[in-house]
């Protein structure tokens, strides 16, 4: 995010009656806003302009918010806010692990919208790398760039990678050897405002053991500590990139 500039959000709705005053509210907050009504709308919106978050609602006709929240988490490094009318736990969940930050259920108060956006925006300006430019981390042949947010396999290979699982791997680089437990890890991944449960921590733990472990029924780097947590249970070296 340009500290020059209003955060840029992205506003997916296809309930125009909700969509067009809720962009003007957040204008008059301080964000520069665009909205879409659909997904395919969206997609062509991220392709022409670059955005600090995306506020998406689920239920739309066509391609739903899910599907392109998983596109979002699977391609660009974007925080995403769900605005939906589905607030039963299991949608929360659902909406959490593909790898949402925050979840906001219809009908909603305004100002509370605001903070959330504020919070999760000051949480990805928080876990921003705080490495120097050319610094990556090197762990069993894996290396990830953080400026760049890339992950390269021992093999050379870059490996798709999203927004939670690059901060979750980025918690455990820093502390290697170190037992993290769930708490630990909403508030240095999620952050608490995101009421994530346990068994999403330990889906996003697994989402990134079958990235980076050889087998991932049976993890050897990033190891379950019982009654604890988790462990990267491996040396990791800050390294100087060639460029």
């Amino acid at each position: 995010m340009n500290d020059t500039a209003p955060p840029k959000l992205l506003l997916v709705d296809d309930e125009a009656a909700l969509r067009e005053p809720l962009g003007e509210y957040l204008s008059r907050q301080g964000f520069a806003v665009v909205q879409s009504s659909s997904a395919a709308e969206a997609r062509s919106r991220l392709r022409d302009a670059r955005f600090d978050l995306v506020l998406l609602d689920i239920m739309m006709p066509g391609e739903d918010g899910l599907s392109l929240c998983r596109h979002l988490v699977e391609t660009q490094d974007l925080p995403v806010i769900f605005l939906t009318a589905r607030g039963e736990a299991t949608d929360r969940i659902v909406g959490l692990e593909i790898g949402a930050d925050d979840y906001v259920v219809k009908p909603f108060e305004p100002r509370e919208l605001v903070a959330r956006i504020r919070s999760v925006l000051r949480r990805a300006s928080r876990n921003a790398p705080a490495t120097v430019e050319n610094e990556a981390f090197e762990f069993e042949g894996w290396r990830l760039d953080p400026l760049k947010r890339r992950l390269i396999d021992p093999e050379g290979a870059i490996v798709a990678i999203s927004s939670v699982e690059f901060r979750l791997l980025m918690a455990f680089l820093e502390h290697p050897r170190q037992v993290l437990n769930r708490d630990r890890l909403l508030d240095m991944v999620q952050g608490r405002e995101a009421h994530l449960f346990d068994r999403a921590v330990d889906n996003q733990v697994s989402r990134l053991r079958r990235k980076v472990e050889v087998d991932s029924r049976n993890p050897q780097m990033i190891q379950t500590v019982w009654g604890g947590g988790y462990m990267l249970a491996t040396d990791v070296r800050r390294v100087l990139l060639d460029d």
